[in-house]
């Protein structure tokens, strides 16, 4: 039974490689990709998400493989998201220059640069969807991939479109157009945040 168990873990390991870009035996088997994995073979997915997570990247997600492959598969999945962080950076959301800090008492502040905003959030399990509330927008929900060490964030197109907006003091409407266009050309996609743990 362990046998099995291990291999069946083993493979999941290989199978996460294309999601968490391995690039060597040793990053195979990191403590972040045995959890993907184990969670993956499990169904279970502890969420922990108090604390400070920076943000490294964006994230993409399809609702699923199928629309992965008619997007054109992981090569189109990398090109939307290197070209949705050209266009967060041209806003000003840069690697380590947002952060979201998200406490035991279901508080969270977000800040990038030097504006930063408060709210409430609260997390449903089952769904593996965290509803934010700011003070001057209505709540907003977004999917949550986590990991000790990492978490996506996954807005459907039209609302990370609003709390970019909200967030940056630097928006501009062609980056939101390019943005809205690239969510567009994709059905089915979701586009967030990569965030780092502090």
């Amino acid at each position: 039974m362990k046998k099995f168990i291990f291999w069946q873990l083993f493979i999941a390991a290989l199978l996460m490689t294309n999601h968490s870009q391995a690039q060597s035996l040793k990053d195979l088997f990191n403590k972040e990709n045995i959890e993907k994995a184990v969670n993956s073979v499990t169904g279970k997915s502890k969420v922990e998400m108090t604390g400070t997570w920076t943000y490294k990247g964006s994230a993409i997600e399809f609702e699923s493989d199928n629309l992965l492959q008619k997007a054109g598969g992981a090569v189109a999945a990398t090109a939307a998201e290197k070209k949705l962080d050209e266009q967060l950076s041209k806003i000003g959301i840069k690697a380590g220059q947002m952060s979201f800090t998200f406490n035991a008492d279901s508080t969270f502040s977000a800040k990038v640069g030097q504006k930063a905003m408060k709210g409430s959030y609260s997390y449903n399990a089952s769904t593996h969807k965290v509803n934010l509330k700011f003070a001057k927008l209505i709540g907003m929900n977004a999917k949550v991939n986590c990991t000790s060490a990492t978490m996506d964030l996954l807005f459907e197109s039209d609302k990370l479109l609003k709390l970019i907006t909200f967030l940056s003091s630097k928006t501009s409407n062609t980056t939101l157009k390019t943005i809205g266009t690239l969510a567009d050309s994709y059905d089915g996609m979701m586009l967030g945040f990569s965030l780092q743990k502090q």
